[in-house]
């Protein structure tokens, strides 16, 4: 059973040769281990050199593994699904390799003696000799906690910011000759009676064909815009009466 120093590694061997990449416990950065040969394959296939530039040199990457898994999860790797069908020989290098890449990686990691976890050079606060999981570095966590508070105050004053001033009112119109929505145009969606606004005969002001009053002067519109009262001529005499009359102020005859 393969058992790794750090809780996550993956194991990239291949029937050719053997490789592992180990991570750090708190941010996930890896170090891919050298790439060893397969004296197995070697003999098997009659390759040499196989596995001159593709990956001898061990080397450190960033970046969170995808599909990681810890080590209790992955403890019967070696007897996996992916390795099924492989030869005792090939079985026994394999564990071999995994023993000689542990040592080779174990130096690029610290091992907290806090929490236990193995973390890289970036998780490792060298002053404490702990990782920065229990032992922040001061600047960093200074600086964060500043921003925190910084984007605390924020939203504060956000929270009671007011951003708007205008009053929240419905601005459908309403045509004055069918009663129905009119939309946004120059005439009723519905009847196609001109919606254009009517003039104030006394100030000109544009009010809405709604109201009744003048909004700036209080002009009742109504009345401005009945015709003038027409004199009233008697049918009898022919006189000329003030309008309004009644009766005929020469004859008295109903007008």
């Amino acid at each position: 059973m393969l058992k790794s120093f750090t809780r996550n590694f993956e194991d990239n061997s291949t029937d050719a040769g053997f490789q592992f990449t180990f991570y750090c416990d708190i941010c996930s950065d890896g170090y891919k281990s050298s790439f060893i040969e397969s004296e197995t394959y070697k003999k098997k296939s009659g390759l040499k050199g196989l596995g001159q530039g593709i990956g001898i040199v061990g080397s450190l990457f960033g970046g969170v593994a995808g599909s990681v898994g810890n080590a209790a999860q992955r403890g019967g790797s070696v007897l996996s699904e992916r390795f099924d069908g492989k030869s005792p020989e090939w079985q026994k290098e394999h564990e071999r390799a995994f023993e000689m890449a542990q040592n080779e990686s174990r130096q690029h990691f610290h091992r907290c003696p806090s929490c236990n976890k193995y973390v890289c050079d970036a998780c490792w606060n060298e002053e404490e000799g702990l990782c920065t999981d229990c032992a922040p570095r001061q600047e960093i966590y200074v600086a964060k906690t500043r921003a925190d508070a910084m984007k605390r105050n924020i939203d504060s004053a956000g929270e009671t910011a007011t951003v708007w001033q205008g009053a929240i009112e419905s601005k459908t119109t309403i045509c004055p000759v069918c009663g129905k929505p009119a939309g946004n145009g120059k005439f009723c969606n519905n009847c196609g009676a001109s919606m254009e606004l009517k003039a104030c005969p006394n100030c000109g002001a544009k009010n809405a064909l709604t109201v009744r009053f003048c909004n700036n002067c209080g002009t009742n519109l109504a009345e401005a815009a009945a015709p003038p009262a027409q004199p009233g001529k008697c049918s009898s005499c022919g006189a000329e009466n003030p309008p309004g009359t009644k009766f005929c102020g020469d004859c008295g005859a109903k007008l």
